[in-house]
């Protein structure tokens, strides 16, 4: 008689590689291995053999990095959508995409379970979780961190060990990092305390500012409609757009943020992002809507920014909510199409001009010059009655002190 299924979202690092076994050990089923490729910049090829070694009895490699940049990406792009104003959100909208594609091998196997490595103490539990209940709540949920009796990245070293399961980490170099092709995030060890600095060995991505270009370079991203397509007048496609803007900025030492953020699960957590094509797409996207958004839109548009960013965050993808806000923002984003040139130089971002066919801007308006345009004694009447309420108030104190 066939073994009930499990699929396991697998990367091959600690926490997957030992419950790989764990599940052998504790479940009678088969389990199906899935590893997305998100742009993690590691050859994923080699997990084939190291699944099956560690006891899976069938493993899906998935290329997601464009559906991850198209889908989910540039959506919060678009938005403004910027976590406790520094974490661009890039281990938050990586989980959705690869949940989604568990529910979808889950789906074409027949399995009954789906299992994931995020421990307890995390946001990617509930962003995972989140998910698979939103596309597909009849698929029980095993979450090993919830269960098991390790209770540390150390303890799953030592099991690991005894179990004879290779891994890529050591008791002495243990961060917490995920990867993809919009950021690196750091946590752990030396970081788990605020007052600590950086190593300028932790990043890999982005140069330390000692370390960074002495010379200043300049780039030009050409939007269509809040999406960035070309990059100093050269199209790509989106995989190769961020990991061109990667290089660029990573050369600057751009786009590196040391954060203490509010987990959803209600502690603070200290990391440090690596983002630089992040932190310039940003910055770029930001300078369009300068331009091209009228005020009403645009500080509405600020509210809203906010609030994407809690439900990218807290694993929200899929709800009726984020997907309304998606719609106002597309709405807005009808005219956010132009140039934007930028100065990268030792870590910051330098807005270096700006121009669409959609322009709001209108030098003849605006001008400090002589101009045939703006009547200045418009601005009188305008004032009076905007100020009006002041006014009645401050007179109306006024009667109510001399009554007393």
């Amino acid at each position: 008689m066939a073994k009930e299924k499990v699929v396991l979202a697998y990367s091959g690092g600690l926490d997957t590689s030992i419950i790989m076994t764990w599940l052998k050990e504790n479940y009678d089923y088969d389990v199906i291995a899935m590893a997305a490729d998100v742009g993690q910049g590691e050859e994923l090829a080699p997990l084939k053999e190291k699944a099956i070694k560690t006891g899976a009895f069938k493993i899906y490699i998935e290329d997601l990095k464009e559906e991850f940049i198209t889908d989910f990406i540039y959506p919060t792009l678009k938005a403004g959508a910027v976590y406790e104003k520094k974490y661009l959100l890039g281990t938050s909208f990586a989980r959705p995409v690869i949940a989604k594609r568990l529910v979808e091998v889950a789906k074409k196997e027949g399995a009954v379970a789906i299992a994931h490595g995020c421990t307890g103490k995390g946001n990617d539990q509930v962003r995972f979780e989140l998910t698979i209940k939103a596309l597909a709540p009849e698929f029980k949920i095993i979450a090993p961190w919830r269960i098991w009796d390790i209770k540390s990245r150390e303890d799953a070293i030592d099991y690991a060990e005894a179990h004879n399961i290779p891994i890529p980490v050591t008791k002495k170099n243990n961060y917490s990092m995920d990867r993809n092709i919009w950021h690196l995030s750091h946590e752990g060890q030396d970081l788990e305390d605020p007052k600590n600095e950086p190593k300028e060995s932790l990043l890999l991505i982005s140069k330390p500012l000692s370390q960074a270009s002495q010379t200043p370079e300049y780039v030009e991203i050409q939007f269509e409609k809040g999406i960035p397509v070309k990059v100093n007048d050269k199209s790509y496609n989106p995989v190769e757009l961020l990991t061109v803007l990667n290089e660029i900025g990573a050369k600057h030492g751009v786009g590196v943020s040391d954060i203490v953020e509010n987990r959803l699960v209600g502690m603070k957590s200290r990391g440090i992002y690596e983002n630089p094509a992040g932190a310039i797409l940003y910055a770029a996207h930001n300078n369009l809507e300068e331009i091209t958004l009228d005020r009403a839109t645009m500080h509405y548009k600020e509210i809203v920014a906010l609030r994407f960013a809690e439900l990218v965050y807290d694993g929200c993808w899929y709800t009726p909510l984020r997907e309304s806000l998606s719609a106002f923002v597309d709405k807005t984003q009808e005219t956010v199409t132009g140039i934007v040139k930028l100065k990268l130089f030792m870590g910051n971002i330098i807005p270096a001009g700006v121009t669409s066919p959609y322009s709001l801007y209108d030098m003849d308006i605006a001008t400090f010059g002589k101009d045939e345009v703006y009547n200045q004694k418009d601005a009188e009447g305008f004032i009076n009655l905007f100020g009006l309420p002041l006014k009645v108030r401050a007179m109306k104190e006024k009667s109510w002190k001399n009554n007393k």
